[in-house]
């Protein structure tokens, strides 16, 4: 881990929360392994949520129909990007590891990390058509999903009011990790900490510190590989990748499972 590069994106409004805890526990426990490690705090740093022409400096290509993908690839090329994204960028390029730190929405990111995804990964610098998925501009980066529940456990569950966890995080880790070409680790899930005793939620935070220790080292989730995948036939899987399952009792993947029951849990929980 010495002289690994960390880059912590952090979305919560107070210091005081559980999420800062475990982005605090991070940070120092990285930061023992000699790694350096940068902290994006997107409310400390009021980050702008929204995509829109004023992530260009200048003048855009087309005002009258701004398609803002293709506005900034250009401005990526010339330089042309807004600091705050600039930065964002550079702190990303530098990073060997990469954990995002929030409390789940709805099912998904606080609208300030999202804002930080749609703003910092655009098109040309995190992705193109031809640089995506298993193929992806970021394949040599790890990284993983940090977060807090306000349900417990069993209501993510296959059997669970919520359904299965794996279903739910299938758009954060494939459409967009993966899709960059992330190396995609375990999540960490801190059930429901907010209705927890404090004995249990120091236990949580021992637990990540623990991990940490060797993190860079875990294998990352199991995704399809783009080769297995027929281009020609509107990216459907082909039919040697059918045969070669044929006979296995799970499918590949959470999104890709071939009518075949989902993969093993591939959650790690915070306890």
């Amino acid at each position: 881990m010495a002289g690994k590069r960390v880059l912590i994106v952090y979305a919560h409004q107070s210091a005081g929360s559980f999420n800062a805890a475990a982005k605090d526990a991070a940070k120092e426990a990285l930061t023992t392994q000699g790694c350096t490690v940068e902290v994006s705090d997107l409310y400390a740093m009021k980050f702008k949520a929204t995509a829109t022409a004023e992530d260009i400096i200048g003048d855009v290509q087309n005002a009258d129909n701004f398609r803002y993908a293709e506005e900034t690839k250009v401005a990526w090329e010339a330089g042309k990007l807004s600091d705050d994204i600039t930065e964002e960028q550079r702190k990303l390029t530098q990073a060997d590891l990469i954990i995002l730190q929030f409390p789940m929405y709805w099912f998904s990111l606080p609208a300030i990390m999202k804002g930080w995804i749609d703003r910092v990964l655009t098109l040309g610098y995190a992705f193109s058509q031809e640089k995506r998925y298993s193929q992806g501009v970021f394949k040599d980066k790890k990284v993983l999903l940090s977060f807090t529940t306000g349900s417990q456990e069993s209501m993510f569950s296959a059997n669970g009011i919520n359904g299965d966890m794996n279903v739910t995080l299938w758009p954060l880790q494939n459409g967009i990790l993966h899709y960059c070409g992330f190396q995609v680790l375990t999540p960490q899930i801190f059930w429901a900490p907010s209705h927890v005793p404090s004995e249990v939620r120091s236990t949580m935070l021992e637990g990540w510190r623990k991990r940490l220790e060797g993190v860079l080292g875990e294998e990352p989730l199991a995704f399809t590989s783009m080769d297995c995948f027929d281009r020609e036939k509107g990216f459907q899987l082909k039919p040697e990748f059918h045969e070669e399952h044929a006979a296995k009792e799970f499918g590949p993947t959470v999104g890709t499972h071939l009518g075949k029951p989902l993969p093993p849990n591939q959650m790690r929980a915070g306890v």
